[in-house]
């Protein structure tokens, strides 16, 4: 059983991109991702204070396009302070043989070659007003620097976010575009990762969204959330599940809850939503999820397929 995607479904990806490819996506609702520094207290919500995150570029895109980062610093307006700003962050653009298809680098843990493949760019950021509330380019990056493999018929690169020193939480979003100065979609291009470490909303009722795409031969799902606080409940969206709940509720540290899939969800992509509650304040928490082989399902930014909407079934009878 492979985690990989077919050239169709990576057809409907392309299909689907309508928008600017930005982690995270209008569709998603979440406000940020957060890497915290190493010092920091893990009940924070980053178990590992380091993110991997993938982008996908259709192998006949032959132009240059940027890596972006909105707010890469930590400090000022948006990151979060733990008793002064004291942290730093490293990212890494990675290319080239190995960039995803070393199973290190699609790992749940950062534990060793996961920063495999070549390395393009790389920039460490402390506290630092002029890249505070404002984008980042990595680049201009050309496709064919990237790691070719047919299963996503074309070229992939990898985004490494590592916390250094200090203990503060740094708030960050990722942009896919064709330019330095604004967020312009690469057609058919997207953003993936295989754990999703993010800032929930504060506002009670608003609803976050993850999309993992179920592909052929997987029959459960385990999700994984790591520090939930009691904030609210968790449930799934299907085309075949209206609102299936989840059995995780404290989320102090890691709890899981398994899932049954349906053959109606093969194919498609699930929307797994996070409701709040509770009025619990800049809350962070880390998910992924697994299939029954313990595989890795990827998020991404684009849902393959689409957003899943619940297929109503109506019943006659005589």
């Amino acid at each position: 059983m492979k985690k990989t995607l077919t050239l169709t479904l990576l057809f409907l990806a392309t299909k689907f991109s309508l928008f600017s490819q930005v982690m995270p996506s209008t569709d998603e609702n979440i406000p940020y991702l957060v890497t915290f520094s190493k010092q920091a207290d893990k009940t924070w919500g980053d178990d590992d204070n380091i993110q991997i995150y993938f982008f996908t570029i259709p192998k006949d895109i032959k132009t240059p396009f940027f890596i972006r980062v909105f707010d890469p610093d930590n400090g000022g307006k948006y990151d979060e302070n733990r008793g002064g700003f004291n942290s730093k962050t490293k990212y890494s653009v990675y290319g080239g043989k190995g960039a995803h298809s070393n199973k290190d680098a699609q790992a749940i843990d950062p534990k060793g070659n996961y920063n495999s493949g070549s390395l393009l760019y790389t920039k460490t950021f402390g506290e630092d007003a002029s890249v505070d509330d404002k984008w980042f380019n990595f680049g201009p990056i050309n496709p064919l620097e990237g790691e070719f493999l047919p299963e996503f018929d074309g070229n992939v690169f990898k985004l490494v976010v590592e916390g250094l020193d200090g203990d503060d939480g740094n708030l960050y979003r990722l942009s896919l575009s064709t330019s330095k100065d604004d967020n312009i979609k690469v057609e058919g291009g997207n953003i993936f990762t295989y754990e999703y470490c993010l800032r929930t909303a504060d506002n009670v009722g608003s609803v976050s969204h993850l999309y993992p795409f179920i592909s052929k031969g997987i029959t459960a799902v385990n999700i994984h959330v790591y520090d939930y606080d009691e904030e609210g409940n968790i449930r799934i969206i299907s085309v075949a599940k209206k609102a299936e709940e989840t059995t995780i509720e404290k989320g102090t540290n890691w709890e899981a809850s398994e899932h049954k899939i349906v053959a109606d969800e093969i194919n498609t992509s699930l929307d797994v939503q996070f409701i709040k509650k509770k009025p619990v304040k800049n809350n962070n928490i880390t998910i992924y999820i697994q299939n029954q082989y313990g595989e890795s399902l990827a998020f991404f930014s684009v849902p393959i397929g689409g957003v899943p909407k619940f297929k109503y079934k109506i019943k006659v009878t005589k």
